[in-house]
């Protein structure tokens, strides 16, 4: 018996993971979120149901191409729960890539959340990093997808010498994202300079030139 018991127990705890990975079931029709109430839990309390309308399932934000006019040659529009409230619980959300030729999605991960990159327009080098260390990577034509495991740090560049658009979807309402050279270079209060030196293997005239750059930088995330 223990080693079925051994079993069992094994199963039980593969099955509460696997449940656990992505964001939890609903139980009700839908919970579209209330932002007014003050209250923070993980995720958003539900509006009441008579004042729901129609347009909080509604969200035109993809329709619009976005400003590319920054150093990363990249704009990401957002249709996560924060603008598209009819999301709050339903496990998914949805963006909008521009990118201008050489532009990029820099080096960034979503701790919440696998991704699925869809190209429409254009061609993307996309790729990801396995914790590994390998490096896996594809150039996208229109109509091509390229799938990004949760939490690996990966990126979008446009290898064309047009402007790309691409679409990409995600199993979370919320994914989240770091940005490594914000992340690194621009966090507030900054990462002491000895730690980036010793990391990097650089003098510390590298690091104050790249905080220098990042330390004011815009996140290409709207």
């Amino acid at each position: 018996m223990a080693p079925l018991r051994s079993l069992l127990l094994l199963s039980l705890a593969a099955f509460l993971f696997t449940s656990c990975r992505t964001d939890p079931d609903p139980l009700q029709d839908f919970c579209v979120a209330d932002f007014q109430t003050g209250i923070t839990i993980d995720g958003f309390p539900c509006k009441p149901a008579s004042n729901v309308v129609s347009d909080d399932f509604f969200f035109g934000g993809l329709a619009v191409a976005g400003n590319t006019n920054n150093m990363f040659g990249s704009n990401i529009t957002a249709g996560n729960v924060q603008s598209f409230p009819g999301l709050n619980t339903l496990g998914l959300s949805i963006n909008r890539g521009d990118f201008a030729p050489g532009g990029v999605n820099p080096l960034h991960s979503h701790p919440r959340a696998s991704e699925i990159v869809f190209v429409v327009k254009g061609e993307l080098l996309v790729g990801f990093i396995s914790t590994a260390n390998v490096f896996y990577s594809k150039v996208l034509k229109a109509g091509e997808s390229f799938i990004i495991p949760r939490g690996l740090v990966h990126f979008q560049y446009n290898t064309g010498k047009e402007n790309a658009v691409a679409i990409t979807a995600f199993d979370s309402q919320l994914p989240g994202v770091v940005l490594a050279p914000l992340t690194l270079f621009g966090s507030k209060p900054a990462i002491p300079i000895d730690v980036l030196t010793k990391t990097f293997q650089v003098d510390a005239s590298v690091i104050q030139l790249l905080m220098s750059k990042f330390g004011q930088a815009t996140s290409p995330y709207n």
